[in-house]
């Protein structure tokens, strides 16, 4: 998995990835295991990216469009090589084979028993065949149990697994999570599997099956509900923005705008009532320590409301943060995306043909990159093949006849 390419430059970054060298064949579509798939593709990895024929689904979730295919797509989609191959045909599966002679990982998401439908199964056939793979399945509820066989949407496990339960106002209700939370912590939980099963590898020399979905990930996202849950048997409630277990630590509104502000333990709130200028909350016996402020949040948030609407709001946030309080001004997406932090953090990336969101992990001597924007469907094909030892007929027989098609096929 490296060679004497990664000696570092004199300025002690290596020219390649921590992961140059892992080769990793993506089956997945939508977004948690594309997501998977572009981390390990942004730290190095050679990607393959393996659509139907039909596409990726997200390339059709727009507008927005970027080209012929949606921002969604291109969202997850970076610094992968893309080719489409029918599965559902054997031809197409021999194609698959063959790139997994040497692939170090495949990641897959299809309705459990798809890959086993298709003689792939990983125990009954690929773990024989290809004794070093490591196969990440993704599925929505896991490949056991009575919901086994149901599809997961993100939105859905939110519902199912209570994740909209804690989160709104009384006032409107149960309120999906405005993010595909439960997608992208199940990718990041995939790469964790991956990267253990690469780090087990170096001992045992053997590839092994790498479990996740949507429901255990959902689940574990919960906390601290289920801790809670677990110690008084008392069903978790809407609060809105305020913590469970905090106080204050929720939205207030300030004269101009809304703010958030975290006052996580007493210190903090003694710091907070000089900022604001009302020493003689820190003295009131309802708001002495952090449980009493929580027993106490409603009388809590009677006093501070009418206090903190004379503030005006970033001048407010900036103080105390200053005073080491965390409180931050409610940004939108375009106001975080043009912040001077996120310029210093390289957390914007662009090409001449493509911008996205940076790389988040910082390693100092094998940082990753972004060297390639996302790729037209199929664009890859001919190159693929041929690197995996096809000729140029047999190249033009799997092109004619569907089984690596070049151009999408529209859905019936």
């Amino acid at each position: 998995m490296s060679d004497s390419s990664d000696v570092p430059h004199a300025s002690g970054c290596s020219p390649r990835g921590a992961l140059h060298g892992l080769k990793v064949v993506d089956l997945s579509r939508v977004l948690a295991g594309p997501y998977a798939a572009q981390i390990l593709a942004d730290h190095g990895a050679d990607v393959l990216k393996v659509e139907p024929p039909q596409g990726d689904e997200t390339r059709e979730l727009g507008p927005p469009f970027v080209g012929d295919s949606a921002a969604y797509f291109h969202g997850l989609n970076r610094n992968k090589r893309v080719i489409a191959l029918d599965l559902a045909n054997a031809a197409g599966r021999e194609v698959l084979l063959r790139l997994l002679a040497d692939a170090d990982v495949l990641i897959e998401n299809f309705l459990p028993g798809t890959m086993q439908k298709w003689g792939l199964d990983y125990r009954e056939t690929l773990s024989t065949r290809f004794p070093k793979l490591i196969y990440c399945r993704i599925s929505g509820f896991g490949a056991s149990g009575p919901l086994a066989s149901m599809p997961g949407y993100d939105a859905v496990l939110q519902a199912f697994c209570g994740l909209m339960s804690v989160n709104g106002h009384a006032e409107s209700g149960a309120t999906r999570i405005g993010i595909p939370i439960v997608d992208t912590a199940v990718g990041l939980s995939s790469v964790i599997g991956i990267l253990l099963a690469v780090a087990e590898r170096q001992r045992s020399g053997q590839g092994q099956l790498v479990d996740t979905s949507l429901f255990e990930t959902a689940l574990s996202l919960l906390h601290p509900h289920p801790a809670n849950w677990f110690a008084s048997g008392a069903t978790p409630k809407l609060t809105g923005n305020a913590h469970p277990n905090i106080s204050p630590y929720d939205t207030f509104s300030a004269a101009d705008c809304e703010v958030f502000i975290g006052v996580v333990n007493d210190g903090a709130f003694g710091r907070f009532c000089d900022v604001i200028g009302h020493h003689e909350l820190i003295d009131d016996a309802r708001f002495a320590t952090n449980p009493l402020r929580v027993t106490n949040r409603a009388a809590l948030r009677s006093v501070l409301d009418p206090i903190l609407r004379t503030f005006d709001g970033a001048r407010l946030c900036e103080r105390l943060s200053e005073a080491g309080v965390s409180a931050s001004r409610i940004q939108s997406v375009a106001d975080v995306l043009t912040h001077a932090q996120t310029q210093a953090r390289e957390m914007v990336v662009e090409l001449p043909d493509y911008r996205g969101v940076g790389i988040p992990v910082k390693l100092s001597r094998t940082p990753g990159s972004v060297r390639s924007a996302p790729a037209p469907f199929a664009a890859h094909t001919e190159s693929v093949l041929r690197d995996a030892g096809y000729s140029a007929r047999d190249i033009d027989q799997l092109l004619s006849s569907g089984v690596a098609p070049i151009t999408r096929r529209h859905k019936r």
